[in-house]
């Protein structure tokens, strides 16, 4: 039986960046080290771009973990900053759920590493609250395919929407004349190939005028 199609609403979402941490970083192997930042960052952009309210979260950062990757501090400086001392689960952190709480934004967009636990748990933590959550998983990474396969199964079989950085951008948007330039930009700078569609697009409207 299908389900009825429940989309993003820019209006009523926040994103949530659970444990992009340095050591964390080094642990993820089922994508590509360079795409999987760009990827990262891409939703980093999306949260600015469409001024969605923007969680970051760490988990024990004095151990092996390791500190937030910097970009991500440096493009949410005012953004609430929540370093678990040792909660694996964010939702775990009573200070993570007040700011969650405190958007009061229905939907929530999480990525995270590593996927089975620091972002599979809060998933399945907000859905039971009764939050539609969506999971952007090319923004998300963990050590191989059995174990991304395994957590994306039961994220999306507990209600979970799984989708990327890409496919939300465009959910978002809606439609391209809300700002042509502005979405097709954010997509040049993390989609090489993508510019070149804009400099075709750039140079073919510069001769119709």
């Amino acid at each position: 039986m299908s389900k009825p199609y429940v989309r993003l609403d820019k209006n009523d979402a926040a994103v949530l960046l659970v444990d992009h941490q340095t050591g964390l970083l080094s642990l993820v192997r089922d994508i590509d080290p360079d795409k999987f930042k760009n990827n990262v960052l891409a939703v980093a952009d999306i949260a600015k771009y469409f001024n969605l309210p923007t969680i970051l979260t760490t988990s024990f950062e004095d151990g092996p973990n390791g500190p937030l990757v910097p970009e991500l501090k440096e493009i949410f400086p005012d953004a609430p900053y929540i370093a678990r001392p040792g909660q694996i689960n964010a939702w775990d952190n009573e200070d993570f759920v007040k700011a969650v709480k405190a958007t009061g934004k229905k939907q929530l967009i999480i990525a995270g590493v590593v996927t089975e636990v620091c972002v599979a748990f809060p998933t399945l933590a907000a859905l039971a609250e009764g939050f539609e959550v969506f999971v952007i998983t090319d923004a998300s990474g963990t050590f191989n395919a059995l174990t991304r396969d395994a957590a994306w199964d039961r994220m999306s079989q507990s209600g979970a929407q799984l989708m990327t950085w890409f496919g939300a951008a465009g959910e978002l948007h809606r439609d391209w004349r809300n700002d042509i330039e502005g979405l097709g930009q954010l997509f040049s700078n993390h989609i090489p190939d993508y510019r070149n569609l804009m400099t075709s697009f750039a140079l073919a409207h510069q001769d119709n005028k």
